[in-house]
């Protein structure tokens, strides 16, 4: 596909949705069925605008039926579908209009608050829309009002869906089919965080009142190991912070909790609400910054801020018995990456849990920024919202006072 979008600075190709290959697919097939032969390949106009050339990879034909196959192309997007191929079976029907089912490999979903109601296929609306669109023109083209059933597969789906949100979602037996433009754009930031909150959506839909957020798998591992709930059960934001709570908010969750590891939720207290570090690293700077508040010494400053991670610079404020010598960059971020505890082996982990919470300089600092964090997530959602502070080396840090009830609470939904 001949489309690219800027990312970081480089120029990388677009590839098209499931949407619109299970579109070019039917079309094919609904051709070959009602002209006698497909083509090599289906042009198709798409939401984003523009059109796209979609090449036709298996043709099949029978009494009454036939089938086609186009490849998807994810373009440069690390898309676990790329590549997959997505069929469509096009068959005579005494009913009028066009009737859209999924076959082998398309997801069913078991859990309200989708796109589609509960037992159907997943194939969202848009793409349903747009196989309508292109079989409505084949037909036309043909001068055919023949009723037609389109059964959209994809032999690989059941086992690919395993690498996917989708039994997460409530979607199980194969993947859905998507997209609301027809354009892959890689690395969508966009496209990441409609699925989170998808997410959100779904335990809206289920009654859910309170939202468990956490950034990702070390959040899950600790709600799990520290409180004992169930990893699938909190909502893992990634980066978008801030998107999430929004999202929470508009969808009416009465109450929010956020869970994560202090390298990355301390740029909530300069209001970074984007922890990616593409959008600044200022882990050091505010961490820095609420210890010199807190009575730290300018050496100490100087220390913490050629720190590579939080926990080597709270070593800092602990004093010669636990400073790490120089505390030079190790090339792993806070909350990012290799998990540096793991890499080290289990019995030091295990002796890192068991350290003291730290001097009263470190408790009070990491007190400051969790007010800091606080204060700026209720700015933004309107409303308290609870958080717990954690690293992997020394287990919790910090708790606001409601955190514990809102979990209850959360806890309580759950039974």
């Amino acid at each position: 596909m001949d489309r690219y979008v800027a990312v970081d600075g480089r120029r990388l190709r677009c590839g098209v949705t499931t949407g619109s290959c299970a579109s070019a697919a039917a079309a094919a097939a609904a051709e070959l069925l009602l002209m006698g032969e497909a083509p090599d390949a289906v042009e198709l106009s798409v939401p984003a605008g523009g059109r796209v050339r979609i090449p036709v990879v298996g043709r099949a034909r029978s009494a009454g039926a036939a089938s086609c196959a186009v490849r998807k192309d994810a373009g440069d997007d690390p898309d676990v579908t790329d590549g997959v191929e997505i069929w469509a079976d096009v068959s005579l029907r005494r009913a009028p209009g066009i009737e859209i089912e999924g076959g082998e490999g398309v997801g069913r979903v078991t859990l309200p608050g989708l796109d589609q109601p509960v037992g159907s296929a997943a194939i969202n609306s848009v793409p349903r829309r747009m196989i309508r669109s292109a079989v409505g023109a084949v037909c036309a083209r043909a001068q055919s009002d023949a009723g037609l059933k389109v059964v959209i597969r994809i032999p690989a789906g059941a086992e690919l869906a395993k690498r996917t949100f989708n039994p997460r979602m409530g979607i199980v037996g194969g993947l859905s089919v998507l997209g609301t433009s027809g354009i892959v754009e890689p690395m969508s930031e966009r496209a990441m965080v409609d699925s989170i909150r998808l997410e959100a959506r779904q335990r809206a839909a289920l009654g859910r009142r309170t939202a468990l957020l956490t950034p990702g798998n070390y959040g899950r591992d600790f709600l799990r190991d520290h409180w004992g709930v169930s990893g699938e059960a909190a909502i893992r934001c990634s980066n978008f912070i801030g998107d999430l709570i929004d999202c929470c908010v508009e969808l009416g969750f009465e109450r929010i909790l956020l869970a994560g590891h202090l390298g990355k939720l301390v740029k909530l207290a300069g209001n970074v609400f984007n922890t990616h570090s593409r959008y600044g690293d200022c882990r050091m700077d505010i961490l820095t910054a609420h210890a010199a508040m807190c009575g730290a010494t300018r050496e100490q400053a100087r220390q913490m801020m050629r720190c590579a991670t939080v926990d080597a610079a709270l070593d800092v404020l602990e004093g010669p018995r636990r400073a790490e010598p120089g505390c030079s960059p190790c090339g792993v971020a806070d909350g990012e990456g290799v998990r540096g505890d793991e890499a080290a082996g289990g019995a030091e982990r295990e002796g890192a849990l068991r350290r003291s919470s730290g001097s009263p300089l470190a408790r009070e600092t990491v007190q400051s920024i969790l007010m800091a964090v606080r204060a700026n997530l209720q700015a933004r959602a309107g409303r308290p919202v609870a958080v717990a502070l954690f690293t992997n080396a020394r287990g919790l840090l910090a708790r606001s006072e409601d955190f514990e009830g809102a979990l209850a609470q959360f806890r309580e939904e759950e039974k």
